[in-house]
């Protein structure tokens, strides 16, 4: 009775936070959306569009290790508050800046590689807390709702912050984007959130860092099937994201903003299906396969996407890769939080985010640069493509050199999801390796539940 009354209590706390999470993540969707508007009012370019995503991720990308020590060292309920807040403060100071007429595309830069700082701790206490808060036979549902989540900011924000920024502005949106920041934190200080217990070494600052990253390091390394995984999703996330940045020169080369939205609302539509599925569904038994599949469909779709200039089948293509998205990527979280010991997740955790993510920032900084000096001129009407199989294949004119990379991004993940499945760690990972996880958490915390006698 005991174990059944912590298991509902702490479901009850995952619902709380992901609520809490999800409003402040649409806040943040409306504030992106309407800062890239006035980027590019301001500018006129789209370089400075792409140093944004780029500041945002870095942070992101070289933080996780001290991310994840704090994770697993301090309270993980005042490491996402103090995240939060600190996101929410940067925030601000935008709107200060633009209420006095002074603000200017750096500070934006500056800006996102601020929030981009505290989301890197922020991320670590959040995903390894839910295997403290959830049951093991729950987790691929619980990663499922963390999409959904997703997949509704996609799906509302390009909409809903169409709307204010024509009505309220930028100035209003902030406001709102501030408000839903003090609602998730405000959820984080009415719950209790496990702790587990970890052993106190001597040291202090970069010195246990950098020892709770290589012993992240060596903790995958010593398990060739969970490397193995990661080794992939850095494949994955490289040769996705050098397309998918290019999406909106795809769309604009042949059509309107508007059907952009709705090509980006049928993105933000497939992972919300998608994820709505797998959160009521919980997900198949064999996960491993399904991350590999799901990958695989992922490239199908970019495939798809870049084969013609047509806003339809772009938005087919993008909804069927966004659509599998939730199953692949619930599943993988699933795994690492049942494979991964809880009281070491924020360490390993940080150091599986550096690795899977590592080729992220190398994919942004080469996608401009391949479109505009390599792929746009080959498919050129009377450019080397006209005439060709090529040619015929996908045609030539404006944005179909971005049309040729995402098919070859599409190809190329197809053939490397079939070696991934052909290397047995990663294939038998979920036989071969023990869970790490018992079925009901044990609610080990420094802040103990209380929990009333049977």
């Amino acid at each position: 009775m005991n174990g059944e009354i912590i298991t509902l209590r702490t479901m009850k706390t995952f619902f709380l936070i992901w609520a809490g999470q999800l409003v402040s993540l649409l806040g943040s969707g409306l504030t992106s959306f309407a800062f890239s508007v006035w980027i590019f009012q301001t500018t006129g370019n789209a370089t400075p569009l792409a140093l944004t995503a780029l500041f945002s991720i870095l942070p992101r990308v070289l933080l996780f290790p001290a991310a994840g020590t704090l994770a697993d060292r301090w309270n993980r309920r005042w490491v996402m508050v103090l995240s939060d807040t600190g996101s929410a403060l940067s925030t601000l100071a935008i709107l200060f800046l633009f209420s006095l007429g002074s603000l200017q595309v750096w500070h934006i830069y500056l800006a996102a590689l601020i929030s981009g700082l505290f989301g890197s701790f922020q991320e670590p206490a959040y995903i390894s807390s839910i295997s403290l808060l959830v049951p093991k036979k729950h987790l691929t549902r619980a990663s499922g709702m963390i999409q959904m989540s997703q997949g509704i900011e996609s799906l509302l924000t390009p909409l809903l912050a169409g709307l204010l920024y024509g009505t309220i502005g930028l100035q209003g949106i902030i406001w709102i984007d501030f408000a839903t920041f003090i609602f998730a934190v405000s959820t984080l200080l009415f719950v209790r959130i496990p702790q587990p217990v970890v052993e106190t070494e001597q040291g202090a600052g970069w010195k246990i860092i950098l020892q709770d990253s290589v012993f992240g390091w060596k903790y995958l390394r010593m398990r060739p099937g969970l490397f193995g995984l990661l080794v992939y999703f850095a494949l994955a996330n490289f040769l996705l994201n050098i397309s998918a940045i290019l999406l909106s020169p795809l769309v604009l080369s042949f059509s309107t903003p508007e059907m952009l939205g709705v090509v980006q609302s049928a993105l933000g539509l497939g992972m919300l299906a998608g994820s709505v599925i797998m959160s009521v569904w919980g997900g198949p038994q064999r996960r491993v396969l399904t991350v590999v599949l799901c990958l695989t469909m992922g490239g199908v779709g970019f495939a798809i996407a870049g084969l013609r200039p047509d806003p339809w089948l772009i938005g087919s293509g993008m909804f069927a890769a966004l659509f599998f998205a939730p199953f692949g990527s619930g599943s993988a979280q699933a795994i690492f939080q049942i494979k991964v010991a809880p009281e070491v997740q924020g360490r390993v955790f940080a150091v599986r985010s550096l690795i899977s993510r590592s080729m992220m920032p190398v994919a942004y900084l080469l996608s401009g640069p391949l479109a505009d000096r390599v792929f746009e001129p080959l498919m050129q009407s009377g450019g080397p493509a006209e005439g060709t199989f090529l040619g015929a294949l996908l045609q030539t004119g404006p944005g179909r050199g971005a049309g040729l990379m995402f098919v070859l991004s599409g190809v190329i993940m197809v053939i490397a999801s079939a070696f991934a499945y052909s290397y047995s760690p990663i294939r038998n990972l979920e036989d071969e390796l023990p869970d790490a996880l018992p079925d009901v958490p044990e609610g080990v915390s420094e802040e103990p539940l209380p929990v009333p006698n049977a």
